[in-house]
C-alpha cells in the first residue's frame, strides 16, 4: 500500500455553522482502502500542513469528513475552509484507526460533543446495519452547529438518537448519572468531543463502577507536548555515536533540529507519526496519539516531536 493516496474533491457542503463536508474521491484506483468506524485520514493541505481528519463513512463516492472551523487552531482547518474546493487533487494517507470499536458488546453508548460526532456517526450507522443495541447522544451549542441533524433525524434508527443543545432547554440535559448506572461487562461506551466534555463523561462512568477496558475515547489532540515536571536528557544517534542534549524545555525534534539532524515532522502533536523514529535503547515516556498500545509497548519507536526519554536517555537508529 503507498504511503499516501491521491484524492479528488468530489464534493463540499456546508453541513452547519462552521463545519464543511467534503467527500473525497478516488483518482486512480476504482476504490480507496476500506475504513473501518472510528479510523482517521492524514490530509495534505493546500497551505502544506499535514492533519487528521476522522471518516464520517466510507461510501461508493469515496471518504466523507466533516471539518470544524477552528479560529484559534494552527491553520489547518482554516485552510480546509478557505482554500479547498471541488475538484482540488489532495494527498491523503491510507486509513488508521485508533478508535476500534469493540466485538461482542450487549450494548454500546455513544457520545458525541460537537464535532467529536465525526467518527461516533460512523459507530452508529455501523451499529444500525448490524442490527446491534445502542444510544446515540450528541451535545452541540446550538441546532445551527449541529452537523448531520437532518440525516440523524432520517436515519432508521433516529429514535435511538438524543440531541441536546446549550441554547434550547426543551432538548433537556444530558443524564449522564442514569445513562451510567447500569454498567455491565458486556457494554461498551465511546465518546468524542472537546477535552472537558470527554473527560466529565469518563469520569463519571468510572465513579458509576465502568470497567477501564470498556471505556473508548477518541482525541483530537495528544496529551501536552511539555510539562512543567519534564527533565532533560541525552539522545545518542546510534550512526555516528553523535550525542545531543534535550533540555527540559526543549521537545527531542527540536534539539535534534538545533543540532543540524533532519528529521521529517508535520503535526508536531504526535498524531500523524510522521517523524516516528527507531529507538535502540532506553526507556520511552511516550505522549503520542499514533501509535496502539502493542506498538508502545514494544519500546523501539517514538514521536521525538512530544514523547520523551523517562530515564537518562534514548539511543535512535539515526
Amino acid at each position: 500500500m503507498p504511503d499516501y493516496l491521491a484524492v479528488r474533491v468530489a464534493r463540499r457542503e456546508r453541513l452547519a455553522t462552521d463545519i464543511l463536508g467534503l467527500t473525497l474521491a478516488p483518482i486512480e484506483a476504482s476504490s480507496l482502502p476500506p475504513a473501518t468506524p472510528g479510523s482517521h485520514i492524514d490530509v495534505t493541505l493546500p497551505n502544506g500542513l499535514v492533519r487528521q481528519f476522522s471518516i464520517v463513512a466510507h461510501t461508493a463516492a469515496g471518504y466523507e469528513l466533516a471539518i470544524l472551523r477552528e479560529a484559534s487552531g494552527r491553520g489547518g482547518s482554516r485552510s480546509v475552509h478557505d482554500d479547498v474546493v471541488t475538484g482540488d487533487v489532495l494527498r491523503i494517507s491510507p486509513p488508521r484507526n485508533l478508535f476500534p470499536m469493540a466485538t461482542g458488546a450487549s450494548r454500546s453508548l455513544l457520545f458525541a460533543g460537537g464535532i467529536g460526532i465525526t467518527p461516533i456517526l460512523a459507530m452508529a450507522e455501523a451499529l444500525a446495519a448490524q442490527g446491534a443495541a445502542f444510544e446515540l447522544h450528541y451535545c452541540t451549542r446550538s441546532a445551527q452547529r449541529c452537523a448531520f441533524l437532518a440525516r440523524l433525524a432520517q436515519a432508521p434508527y433516529a429514535n435511538r438518537v438524543h440531541l441536546y443543545h446549550d441554547d434550547n432547554p426543551a432538548t433537556g440535559r444530558l443524564d449522564l448519572a442514569s445513562l451510567l448506572s447500569k454498567s455491565t461487562p458486556s457494554q461498551h461506551l465511546y465518546v468524542c468531543g472537546p477535552e472537558g466534555f470527554m473527560e466529565h463523561v469518563l469520569s463519571l462512568a468510572r465513579g458509576a463502577g465502568w470497567q477501564e477496558a470498556n471505556l473508548h475515547a477518541e482525541r483530537f489532540h495528544a496529551a501536552p507536548v511539555m510539562a512543567a515536571d519534564d527533565g532533560s536528557f541525552e539522545i545518542t544517534l546510534a550512526r555516528s555515536g553523535r550525542r545531543i542534549w534535550v533540555a527540559a524545555d526543549q521537545t527531542a525534534i527540536a534539539a535534534l533540529h538545533a543540532a543540524g539532524v533532519t528529521v521529517p515532522m508535520s503535526c508536531e502533536q504526535g498524531i500523524c507519526g510522521t517523524c516516528a523514529t527507531r529507538v535502540l535503547d532506553g526507556e520511552i515516556d511516550h505522549r503520542d496519539m499514533f501509535f496502539t498500545d502493542a506498538e508502545r509497548a514494544a519500546g523501539n519507536q517514538f514521536t521525538p516531536c512530544c514523547s520523551r526519554a523517562r530515564g537518562a536517555g534514548l539511543v535512535l537508529d539515526l
